[in-house]
């Protein structure tokens, strides 16, 4: 039985991922700063599938937290198969409005986390001959849309130039990038939501059974839905002065409120 470990697990994607996959008969790390939210999803995923449920606390802001997520993804003994780099959020506020503290926080979470815990998965993976990433990024990387943006954009070149390095190596890594999803993310951040059109909203649970059929069939980038797949097609011929101002104007409309 193969073992998948998931960061930000509790919520919106993350459990998406969760049930998903203990469904499937895979069994679980899962890893998120909240224990008794953890203890509690992992036990109703054991009672519901008879999949065994690891919990691990951590916070991976820190590094602390990092430290001991990559010692349990390096642990050659009990193997990760499948490590799904979903742990994330957003701030309000633009440009300068943001604290540089929360900036440099999310740059931690999104970047350096994701760096060091995908090195952590895929070196043994590369040894087993087998094995896969998904890191969650976001619709938000293809366009110039501060640091969230930013910080996704680099999930997305990390993890294609990543895939290529490993090609031929029995491991798989994709970036999968969603549109608005129906989870906590925005009420975490204090952003409102209200403003958003119904159609540019995604459910989780289908969101997760593409992504994990992208990466069966080895894609290195999943949109994981026509609007979007649209959407972003636009974007790749819309010159980028004129993207900057369309996402600056759309940011006002459907962002932050």
């Amino acid at each position: 039985m193969t073992t998948a470990l998931i960061t930000g697990a509790t919520a919106g994607i993350g459990a998406a991922f969760a049930r998903r996959l203990a469904s499937q008969g895979h069994n679980l790390v899962l890893v998120a700063r909240d224990t008794a939210r953890l203890r509690e999803q992992a036990t109703e995923l054991h009672d519901r599938h008879g999949i065994e449920a690891e919990v691990l606390s951590a916070d991976l802001s820190t590094d602390a937290g990092i430290e001991a997520v990559a010692k349990r993804l390096a642990d050659r003994t009990h193997p990760v198969d499948l490590l799904v780099n979903n742990a994330g959020f957003g701030n309000k506020g633009r440009y300068l409005e943001v604290p540089m503290a929360d900036e440099l926080t999310m740059l931690k979470v999104h970047c350096e986390a994701v760096l060091r815990l995908t090195s952590a998965a895929t070196a043994g993976m590369k040894e087993r001959g087998r094995g896969g990433v998904i890191n969650v990024a976001s619709v938000a990387a293809f366009v110039p849309r501060g640091t969230y943006g930013a910080s996704k954009a680099w999930v997305v070149q990390f993890t294609q130039g990543a895939a290529k390095d490993l090609a031929g190596s029995g491991v798989r890594l994709m970036a999968l990038c969603p549109g608005f999803v129906r989870t906590e993310f925005h009420e975490r951040a204090g952003m409102g939501t209200g403003n958003i059109p119904g159609w540019m909203w995604l459910d989780a649970d289908k969101l997760v059974a593409t992504a994990l059929a992208d990466l069966a069939r080895g894609k290195s980038v999943s949109v994981p839905d026509p609007r979007y797949k649209a959407l972003m097609g636009l974007v790749k011929v819309t010159p980028r002065g004129l993207l900057g101002g369309v996402t600056s104007r759309t940011g006002r409309k459907y962002g932050p409120q």
